[in-house]
């Protein structure tokens, strides 16, 4: 397995892939393909991986950046990300790809001098990264033991999160 960077030729895998991974899912992984196309439309997609099993998408991860209301200038003052959505294909799930995904995204992002990055999510699965609940960020009508941050540099701050508009949280 190799995580890379998505390239143009990888676009309809990654639709694939969501759509597979998201098919019990209420809109059968149409709503998440959405949200991907619309970030990455609206040039908000930071950080796209896919897992590439012999030459074929197997996974995807994205990364976009979050704004934080106590936070003066939002999201260009300090750069925490929303990580999401992830997506596994079923005959890959629960074969490591998820986590490596997860991972390299995470690498990726330190790299990039991060700040942090939130997650909505199972706690369970996300915990292992470092993901905590009742960071003192919250994000509007979801209960708090699903909403996670991760301090990349420094500490985590305190308000609502808002997600980019392709998201349809607003």
């Amino acid at each position: 397995m190799w995580i890379r960077t998505e390239t143009q030729d990888d676009l309809d895998a990654i639709r694939q892939v969501i759509g597979a991974a998201f098919a019990d899912q209420p809109g059968n992984g149409r709503p998440e393909q959405r949200i991907v196309d619309g970030l990455r439309e609206a040039g908000a997609l930071t950080l796209s991986l896919v897992a590439d099993i012999d030459g074929r998408i197997a996974g995807c991860i994205a990364f976009s950046p979050i704004t934080v209301s106590s936070l003066p200038g939002g999201e260009g003052a300090v750069a925490w990300f929303g990580l999401g959505p992830v997506a596994v294909l079923p005959r890959d799930q629960r074969h490591g790809v998820g986590k490596a995904l997860v991972r390299a995204g995470l690498t990726e992002l330190e790299r990039l001098r991060a700040t942090g990055c939130v997650v909505l999510g199972e706690p369970r699965y996300y915990q292992q990264f470092g993901f905590r609940a009742g960071s003192g960020l919250r994000l509007a009508n979801v209960p708090a033991e699903y909403f996670m941050a991760l301090a990349l540099d420094g500490a985590t701050p305190q308000g609502e999160v808002r997600y980019h508009p392709a998201f349809g949280l607003s």
